[in-house]
């Protein structure tokens, strides 16, 4: 029997699961990740995470693929070697340059923001990095070089916010005019072969030697293929360290002013944006006992909106594109339970929001909404949603990002139409 193996390196932790054709899970692993900016971290986790598989199921894996979170880059050279700091999907340090992009792509292009991978690349430029023999690539991109050993490969759903169009499925014209020369990935579709396992990797971690690497995804498009939506207007919300949200439409949808973007998913789009809220805020200020206690005791029929906009630090992506957004986390409640029940009030907002806008601009009308991520256990916060949100919101058929990429792996690529 061929199985699949997904792996997603998320902000905190890597996640790995194999799965048979059926989609029944067969191993499962979580690691903690202490610091995603570290690809020695990656790396390790990668070969620990391989490592604890039983030899028994490793035998018969035979699709690997790899998530990894949308906008995380980092530089290498010939060798695979990263050369320069990684910057992580949500890095605006390049900001700044924004006027020195601006002249190439055409107005209002989704590269035009503060966190796209493309700005990040003009930011090494700018540090004085000679960028000529350099390979610039993603998260997902690097981790797949590990295993396959071609350096440079990449996919359309992490390409995206590099500038590479999947409506005509190459890198556009006014890329040639570009300040600088490097080594662009070269872009599949996501989840088809890439190529067969390193025979060292195969013979160190009892995997066959013709097991296949597929070209990976990001982290929340692999939570959307998770999720069981099919439908248009079914919206997948990943409720991570950040708040993802996913659309399914007809239409593509770009618009860098409100941080909303679309993915290519078979023939169809995926349109959304990504909040920096999420579980990274709740996680600041409560333990994960402290968040089942006293999410249990909030009564989601009362409403308490104090008007937050829960953030860790200024800056926000998506459904307000603003670098300097500050955080409003005042006035705050002795009760801690009430203070949580604002805390989750404000982010069911800012999705709600988020929905709105995405509907603002074309995207059809919202339906249901999935829910996957560590917040999707929560029952008081999914009422609270589905209260502002005014539909189903539904806990996902599979929770993890690892089974969605699994599974986009094994099918070679999705199909959706």
């Amino acid at each position: 029997m061929a199985l699949s193996l997904g792996l997603d390196f998320g902000t905190s932790a890597l996640k790995g699961m194999v799965i048979d054709p059926q989609g029944q899970t067969q191993y499962q692993q979580r690691l903690p990740l202490a610091d995603p900016t570290s690809p020695q971290q990656w790396q390790a986790g990668l070969w620990q995470l391989l490592g604890a598989i039983p030899a028994n199921v490793c035998n018969h894996i035979h699709h690997i693929g790899i998530a990894g979170t949308s906008g995380t880059v980092l530089l290498t050279d010939h060798t695979g070697q990263p050369v320069a700091p990684v910057l992580m999907y949500n890095d605006h340090r390049g900001g700044f340059l924004l006027p020195e992009l601006k002249p190439y792509p055409p107005e209002n292009h989704p590269v035009c923001s503060a966190t796209s991978s493309l700005i990040k690349l003009f930011w090494y430029h700018h540090q004085g990095i000679n960028l000529r023999d350099k390979y610039f690539l993603h998260q997902a991109d690097w981790l797949g070089f590990l295993l396959h050993g071609k350096l440079g490969m990449s996919d359309e759903h992490n390409a995206l916010k590099l500038g590479y169009d999947p409506g005509i499925r190459t890198y556009p014209d006014w890329f040639q005019n570009l300040p600088f020369a490097v080594h662009l990935p070269q872009v599949l579709l996501p989840g088809t072969l890439v190529s067969r396992i390193q025979p060292e990797i195969a013979q160190q971690f009892h995997l066959p030697p013709d097991c296949q690497i597929h070209a990976g995804t990001t982290d929340s498009i692999a939570a959307f293929i998770a999720s069981g939506a099919q439908r248009i207007g079914d919206g997948v919300t990943s409720l991570g360290s950040t708040l993802v949200l996913k659309l399914l439409s007809h239409q593509r949808i770009d618009d860098p002013r409100t941080g909303v973007y679309s993915h290519r998913l078979g023939n169809l789009w995926l349109v959304g944006g990504a909040s920096n809220t999420g579980g990274a805020v709740l996680k600041h200020f409560f333990t994960a006992e402290e968040l089942l206690h006293f999410s249990a005791q909030i009564d989601p029929n009362i409403p308490l909106d104090l008007d937050y906009y829960p953030l860790l630090k200024p800056g926000e992506r998506f459904p307000i594109n603003d670098p300097n957004l500050a955080p409003r986390l005042d006035p705050r409640p002795e009760n801690p339970v009430h203070f949580l029940h604002a805390l989750l009030t404000a982010m069911a907002r800012i999705e709600a929001q988020g929905y709105q806008v995405l509907q603002n601009l074309g995207a059809p009308s919202l339906q249901r909404v999935f829910t996957s991520g560590g917040g999707s256990s929560n029952s008081a916060w999914q009422k609270i949603r589905q209260q502002l949100m005014g539909v189903p919101v539904i806990v996902s058929a599979q929770q993890e990002a690892a089974w969605g990429v699994a599974h986009l792996a094994q099918a070679d690529g999705l199909i959706i139409t």
